[in-house]
This record gives C-alpha cells, structure tokens and sequence, in this order.
C-alpha cells in the first residue's frame, strides 16, 4: 500500500526523483572514495616524507569534499520538493475526495478522522517520501560500496564484516516487527483524542450549562493517557536501537583495531590501509544503521498510508451519472413516489412509503414529532443520502439521473444547525452566488429580516463573522443563513426547521416577505410550530416515518388525529404562557 501510494504520486515528478538518485550516486561515490586517498597520503606520502604527493592528493581530497557538500545540498532540495508536492498532491486528492461523500460516509469515518487522516497522516507519508529519498538511497549505496572498498583494501579483516552487518540487522528487524502495531494504534488514538477535542470546543455551551467539565476532562485524559502510553512504548524501543547500534559499531571497530595491528606487527598490512579499513567498515555500518534508522518510519508510514487509501478507495454513496440531465422539463416541481430510506444497519426504515407531489411555486410543509423522520425526508431531495427504495422526482427528474452540479445549482438549503464561515457578512451571503452586488445582498437581508441588525454593526456589510458564525446570536445567525440561500436564486427553498430560533411576529414577517418576493418559487418547510405553516399549499404529517395526513391546515384539523394532537398541545402551550 505504501510503496504503490509513492509510485502513483512521485510518478509525475520522475525528473526531480531522477536528480536526487543522480546526485546522490555522486555523494556516495566521492564518501567511499575518499578514504582510500587517505590511505595513499599515509602510506606513499607521509611514510616515504613526499611533501609534494601530500600536498597534491590533500588537494584533490579537498576539491572532492566540496564536491560531495555540493551533490548533497542539491540532493536535499530535489528531495524536499518531490516531497512537498507529493504532500500536496496528496491532500488535494484526499480533500476532494472527502467533499464528495454523502453524509453517509462523512458519518462512517468521522469529520475528526478525516482531518487526522488528511494532515498527519500525509504528513508521515510525506516526511518519509523526503528521508527515502536523501537517506534511504544512500544507505545501500554507501553499504555495498563499502563493502568492495573494504575487502579491496584488506580480505583478512572482512569476516569482521560477515559478523557484524546481521547482527545489526537482526536487532533492527526485531525492534521494528514490535514496532508496527504500536504505530496502527498510535494513529487510531490519535484519531480519538481529536475526536474528543472537537466534540468538546464544538459542545462546550452543553458541557458548562450541565456542569460536565469534570466528567470531560477525564474523558480527555484517559485518551491523553491511552495515546501516551503507547507514545512511550514506541519511543522505549527506538531509543533501544541506537545504544544496541552504537554497541555493534564500537566493537566492531575495537575488533578491526586489535586483528589489523597483529597484522600490522606482521607486516602484512600497512597503517593506512588499516585506517581505510576501519573507515569502510564504520561507512557500511553507518549506512546499516542509516537504512534502520529509515524502515522505523517505515511502519508508521504505512499504517498512515493505508488510512489515506481507505478514503481514497471509498467512493461515495451519492454516484454522478455518466451523462447527466442538466435541462429539466418541469423546474420547481416535486414528485415523491414510494419513497423509503433506511441507515445501513439499521432494523427498519426511517421513512416508508412516502408519496407527494408538488407544483411549482406551491409550499409543502412537514409537521411530526421527534424522530419522524422529517430531516431526512428532505436530506433525499438534494441528494444528500439516496433513496433506497422509490424515487424522488425534482424538476421532472429523478434526481438520480440529474446532474449533480446542475440539481444543486436549483436548490437553495437552509439547514436545522445554520453554519456561517469564517470572513465577513457580504463573504457568507455570497457563498450562494460570488457575483451578487451588494443591492442585491441588501434585498436579500430585508426579505430575511436581517437587514436592520446589519446596518446596526460598524462595518454593516463587511463586519467580522467568526467561524460558525459564533459572534452572532442563533437567530441572527439563521436569518443569515436564509439571506444566503435566496441570494442563490433557486427553484427550490428548502427550510429544515429554520424558524425556530425566531419570536413569532419576526417568523411572520419573515414568511410573509418571503412568500412575497418569491412566488414562483417552490419551497419545502419543516416546522415546529404549526403557526409557521398554517399557510401552506400542502401539509404532510409524518409519524414514525410514514405519512398519517395528507392536506390543508383546515383539512387536517378536520381529518387527522395526529396534527390535531400537535396543533391542541401548542395550542394548551401558548395559553399557559
């Protein structure tokens, strides 16, 4: 998984991946070279005192080192630029990826997973792409080649190398085979603690008005606990390695130290070449370790990898047709036929049998209790699940066989939770259409009932909005939300519970600027308060997912149990009040 995740991303950048092997080849090839120069300088220079052959091969000696330095640097930089870019290639197609799911998968990985998976996660693939490319590569270079050096400059000592290079790499292999659960577990906790760290800052209204910081804050301590403990194993046994590594390389050199100077003694080696000899063998082990040092981000790498694959690989619920319809016969209609949807798992549908039609301009209303299945009735007519049973007809065209971009370009969603961006308010509002003027943002914040609080703040149109919206008040905060959604100038309006957070004489205002200035518009509205829809062309009354009423305001009073219900206890409520 990792290594086809590097090929497919480094493909594109084969010139720069060719450069650094390319430079890289000339930095270990000047590293080996330079010891034997060494050993000539002490064996043909310094024993038979030629002042000029020092001189002479110093020289070239320097002139190399600049060299290597040289092929280093431009190694280091090619490889830290296929790695930026292969990061970035990464997340831009995570990124697209995750915007194209349904609600479905977003709620199968979970939004803090997905931000783990599409920051550290490619951080490490990253990271180990750039440390591949500079160190990886040298490491055998510098090994195998050593090894030839070594055995040209002296056969009698190689049995040292025979000893010493699967003793360090049978230590490596055994701490890096512990090491690939602890780094699968490491990121699936690190997945938590940033689960619980956006579920805390995003609910921390709920958890102070409950007084629930006690209990949260050790809920975040017990993963802050669990992801250090594994932290700490892992970090036990790569601290284990060097020390072990530092202990082969020490008595591998202290062994080519005592057997070269009895052969020495012998005279069947010089001093030079004994020194040569020692540089190779530290150079193979050096570059043992270097390839160790590297397989141990291997693990955590690929554990990485195979997060990044799983939203790669996952397509989404929501498929675009090949071909989509982008001209509808009958704009703002809506046709509901059979329609069921039920969650994967789950024991029955959410909702059953629904069927309802609606012509252009006219006003539905969904009316139920909690849990009747009004949300994510309205969540199947811009596509956000699919039905799994039915079709839901919009504009005369299952809107499976629409195009997606050409359906959404006809809906405008004010949702049950309003989210506003980070920027300013003139920023939110066109979010629904770049090229709105501001005379027609104004229009839009009349219709909404906005426009007065807005020309009450200092920078009226271009006053700060934080992210969420959270230096507005809820109701404000939907009227925004609404204004944004007719600046989109849609066929079809689409309000789940959106009046909520809105006094009763504003509510009013509200539909009856709305209703006005879009007539021809088609709206959808789910509502709490029975007072919100008592207008409507068509009410549906929805119970435990089916429909139980079909009609007016004054005919469902007349014909249907259950909207009675609701409309006597909201009734009994406001006489209380």
């Amino acid at each position: 998984m990792l290594r086809r995740t590097l090929i497919t991303y480094l493909r594109p950048y084969w010139r720069l991946v060719a450069g650094v092997l390319f430079f890289q080849f000339l930095s270990a090839m000047a590293t080996l070279y330079l010891p034997s120069l060494n050993a000539n300088i002490v064996d043909n220079g310094v024993a038979l005192g030629d002042t000029a052959y020092i001189w002479r091969t110093g020289s070239l000696m320097l002139a190399i080192s600049f060299g290597q330095i040289t092929c280093s640097i431009i190694a280091m930089y090619l490889a830290a630029k296929a790695a930026m870019r292969l990061g970035r290639d990464i997340r831009n197609d995570v990124f697209h990826r995750v915007v194209g799911f349904s609600e479905r998968e977003v709620t199968h990985f979970g939004a803090g997973s997905l931000i783990t998976r599409n920051t550290n996660d490619v951080q490490q693939v990253q990271m180990l792409a750039m440390m591949t490319a500079t160190f990886l590569v040298t490491a055998p270079m510098l090994a195998l080649g050593g090894i030839i050096m070594a055995l040209r400059q002296d056969v009698g000592l190689s049995w040292l190398i025979a000893v010493s290079v699967p003793v360090l790499l049978t230590i490596a292999i055994v701490i890096i085979s512990r090491m690939v659960p602890l780094f699968r577990s490491f990121q699936g906790k690190l997945d938590t603690i940033n689960r619980i760290m956006r579920e805390q800052l995003t609910g921390i209204r709920v958890i102070r008005a409950f007084v629930r910081e006690p209990v949260e804050k050790d809920r975040f301590n017990d993963a802050n606990t669990d992801i250090m403990v594994v932290g700490r194993k892992i970090g036990s046994l790569f601290v284990l390695l060097f020390p072990l590594a530092m202990l082969v390389l020490n008595v591998t050199v202290v062994g080519v130290v005592w057997f070269g100077a009895l052969e020495v003694d012998n005279g069947t080696v010089q001093i030079g070449t004994l020194f040569a000899f020692m540089q190779y063998i530290m150079t193979i082990l050096m570059g043992v370790l270097m390839a160790t040092f590297m397989t141990m981000m291997i693990p955590r790498a690929a554990v990485s990898a195979e997060r990044i694959n799983e939203v790669l690989a996952t397509s989404s619920t929501v498929t675009r047709p090949d071909q989509g319809i982008t001209e509808f016969p009958d704009r703002g209609a809506i046709t509901l036929t059979d329609v069921e949807f039920a969650y994967p798992g789950a024991d029955h549908p959410i909702v059953t049998n629904i069927n309802v039609h609606v012509n252009k301009g006219e006003t539905l209303a969904i009316v139920g209790s909690t849990g009747a299945g009004k949300t994510t009735l309205i969540s199947l007519l811009p596509r956000l699940f699919d039905v799994t049973g039915g079709s839901v007809q919009l504009h005369g065209v299952d809107v499976r066989d629409a195009d997606i971009d050409a359906l959404w370009n006809t809906i405008g969603l004010v949702p049950q939770k309003p989210f506003l961006f980070s920027g300013t308010i003139a920023s939110n509002l066109r979010f629904g259409r770049d090229n709105a003027t501001d005379e027609e943002l104004w229009e839009a914040l009349t219709i909404a009932q906005a426009a007065d609080f807005v020309r009450e703040k200092d920078n009226e149109l271009d006053s700060h909005i934080a992210q969420g919206g959270t230096n507005v008040s809820g109701g404000q905060r939907q009227r925004l939300a609404i204004a944004r959604a007719i600046i989109h100038q849609p066929d079809i309006l689409i309000f789940d519970d959106s009046f909520s957070a809105l006094d009763l004489t504003t509510d009013a205002n509200l539909r009856a600027a709305l209703w006005s200035a879009l007539p021809d518009v088609t709206k959808v509205v789910v509502a709490q308060r029975v007072s919100t829809i008592t207008q409507a062309d068509t009410i549906i009354v929805l119970d435990d997912g089916t429909i139980v009423g079909t009609g007016t305001h004054e005919e469902l009073l007349a014909t249907c149990t259950t909207y009675q219900e609701i409309v006597e206890s909201q009734q009994g409520a406001e006489a209380t009040r």
